[in-house]
């Protein structure tokens, strides 16, 4: 499974478990306006860590933190290894 499916499949689960409807999940959707609060966003970015190994917020010193879906997918693509 790729990344981006990983990511958008743990999106609808976690939207599912916290009772949230979210809207269409493209790249430029802004992540403010996603439908997730923050214990959506660390439940998520928890269980990505599980999964893929990887935190890309903590790995980077200057790690930027993502505005739009797409940002936040590719910071997850371009961890370096």
């Amino acid at each position: 499974m790729s990344v981006r499916l990983t990511i958008v499949t743990m999106m609808r689960e976690i939207a599912a478990e916290q009772n949230r409807k979210l809207p269409e999940l493209t790249d430029d959707l802004v992540l403010h306006q996603s439908g997730f609060d923050s214990l959506c966003f660390a439940i998520l970015v928890a269980r990505l860590e599980d999964q893929l190994g990887i935190d890309p917020f903590t790995a980077a010193d200057d790690a930027i933190f993502p505005v739009t879906l797409g940002d936040f997918i590719e910071a997850y693509e371009n961890v370096p290894a």
